[in-house]
């Protein structure tokens, strides 16, 4: 799927329905060859993924990228720590805003821009049931809406 440049390698689906997406932020990623390798046949899961802030710098977790089909001993392991590129003055304001409270850094997507990889991080709150429940009755009263109207339109009723 390519949008605007961006050849999109693997999406967080759940993460909308899970978490309230606050903020959002444009991280470069520390990957070694096997990996980009792996990326560019478009395997890799954001299902457990999260990112945490430790001594000043910014990592992804839970991120598999499986390892590369045609690799040698040099393969990567696949769910290893990996370090996300942002400028300092973003991560002092992630510092600070997940601080607040109950805030977590989820990624939502990794596309490749201009050949590098890149993940879209989201500052998010997590949701609870009842949250869920009230998006899950908006959308559905919102999609009988628009087919009510396009019935009218067309001249069904």
């Amino acid at each position: 799927m390519k949008e605007k440049g961006r050849k999109v390698i693997a999406t967080n689906r759940k993460a909308r329905h899970n978490y309230t997406i606050l903020d959002t932020y444009e991280a470069g990623i520390a990957l070694v060859g096997t990996e980009v390798k792996s990326l560019r046949e478009g395997k890799a899961s954001l299902v457990d993924a999260f990112a945490t802030v430790d001594n000043g710098e910014v990592w992804l977790r839970g991120l598999h990228i499986p390892e590369f089909s045609h690799g040698t001993w040099t393969n990567h392991s696949p769910r290893r720590v990996r370090k996300l590129l942002l400028h300092k003055s973003e991560i002092e304001r992630l510092v600070g805003k997940s601080r607040e409270g109950n805030q977590t850094l989820v990624p939502l997507s990794m596309y490749f821009t201009d050949g590098k990889v890149k993940v879209e991080l989201a500052l998010a709150k997590g949701k609870q049931d009842y949250d869920k429940r009230q998006d899950l009755a908006r959308r559905t009263a919102e999609r009988e809406v628009t087919r009510e109207i396009g019935r009218r339109v067309k001249g069904m009723r």
